[in-house]
């Protein structure tokens, strides 16, 4: 009798020690800095309806990429642009069937909240080394790597203004980090997306970048392959792309193209 109510209690024991099912376990988010305010308040939308809180880690869309790729323990991967998500899909890092691509953004000029006001239109000729001074600088996020500094690059290549204004850029880890720049009155201008432009009081927007200066601004997400078999990474996808999330994504200045 005793035999076997110590084996039950064995058992009872190693039940409690096991460790959850991965479906129960919080979700680990890596998204673009650019997502950080809508995605913080999204997080707590699913919470309300009774899910964990997913962690989430912010930073340039190049740097979660390559976390991923060494092994970071993410179940969704939140892009500011289609290269980054190509690049983790082309290693075979996520699950293919569920990326999907339902934001997407504008690019613009800022400058510090308190400078004097002024209108500039965005063309060709536009002159945006007489904007700077003489010794002012352009915040960007780092074209080298950073998702916003390649949209920038491409905006200023097709302003022809590339070559000239490369050497005074203040380079950034990510677009958040451009725009403190900005905010600090450290850079008199800077790029960055329209959605953290409007997320600032340290900063007005100038002037929105024409469309067709840049490629479309598109941030794809997706399940890594850490996570194919968790059910709830898959439900969290499916609430961040559908009607009850578009209301947050809108309300922080993000289009839907979904």
């Amino acid at each position: 009798m005793l035999r076997r109510c110590f084996s039950a209690g064995v058992v009872t024991l190693a039940l409690a020690a096991a460790p959850p099912a991965r479906s129960q376990e919080t979700l680990t988010v890596f998204a673009a800095a650019s997502l950080t305010d809508a995605m913080r308040a999204l997080a707590q939308q699913w919470q309300g309806a009774g899910h964990p809180a997913p962690r989430l880690s912010f930073a340039a869309s190049s740097a979660l990429a390559r976390q991923i790729e060494q092994g970071a323990p993410a179940d969704l991967f939140m892009s500011a642009d289609e290269p980054w998500m190509d690049y983790v899909q082309q290693r075979n890092l996520i699950v293919n069937d569920t990326r999907v691509s339902p934001l997407a953004n504008a690019l613009v000029l800022v400058a510090p909240a308190d400078a004097p006001r002024r209108t500039v239109t965005l063309t060709r000729d536009t002159d945006l080394a007489a904007l700077l001074g003489a010794n002012g600088r352009l915040a960007v996020g780092d074209p080298a790597h950073v998702p916003a500094g390649r949209y920038a690059r491409a905006a200023l290549e097709w302003m022809g203004q590339w070559g000239g204004l490369e050497p005074r850029l203040a380079r950034a880890d990510n677009v958040r980090s451009a725009l403190l720049l900005v905010e600090r009155g450290e850079a008199p201008f800077g790029i960055v997306y329209s959605t953290d432009a409007a997320a600032s009081r340290g900063v007005r927007v100038v002037a929105t970048f024409p469309a067709g200066s840049h490629p479309p601004i598109s941030y794809p997400f997706a399940v890594t392959r850490r996570a194919a078999g968790n059910a709830k990474a898959r439900d969290f996808l499916r609430f961040l792309t559908g009607a009850e999330a578009a209301p947050t994504w809108q309300r922080f200045g993000f289009q839907l193209t979904q």
